[in-house]
C-alpha cells in the first residue's frame, strides 16, 4: 500500500471518529512528537488521538506532499466548540505498511485550558 494511502486513512479515521481504525494503522512501537510533547506507543497515541477526535468539529486537508515514505500534510480542523480554525502541519513516517513516527506542528493554545495560555 501506497504510503499515502495510508495516511489519508487516517485522516479519514479522525474524521469519522474511528479511533480504533485509526490504531490498527499505527507501529506498536510509534514514536510522536508536537507541541503538547512526546507519545510512545500504539495505545498511548490512540488515547491521545481520542481525545482529539472528541474537540474536532471538521477537518480539512488543505495540501500534501508525498517523499517515498515520508508524507507532510498541511491540514486545518474546526474546533467543536470555539468553531476556532486551527492550522497544523504534520510528518508521517510509513514503514512496513505502518505509521511509524509522527512530528506534529500546530499553535496548542485553542485547545488549553484558558489557565494554561
Amino acid at each position: 500500500m501506497k504510503p499515502e494511502s495510508i495516511v489519508n486513512d487516517y485522516f479519514s479515521s479522525w474524521r469519522t471518529n474511528d479511533p480504533e481504525k485509526v490504531e490498527a494503522l499505527f507501529s506498536e512501537d510509534i514514536s510522536v512528537r508536537g507541541p503538547l510533547g512526546l507519545i510512545e506507543g500504539a495505545k498511548a497515541y490512540r488515547n491521545a488521538l481520542e481525545w482529539l477526535f472528541g474537540i474536532t468539529k471538521e477537518l480539512v486537508i488543505v495540501k500534501q506532499w508525498v517523499d517515498g515514505p515520508d508524507v507532510l500534510t498541511w491540514f486545518e480542523i474546526q474546533h467543536s466548540e470555539s468553531n476556532e480554525l486551527i492550522s497544523g502541519v504534520n510528518w508521517l513516517k510509513v514503514e512496513n505498511n505502518l505509521i511509524s513516527q509522527v512530528r506534529v506542528a500546530f499553535d496548542p493554545r485553542p485547545i488549553l485550558p484558558p489557565e494554561n495560555v
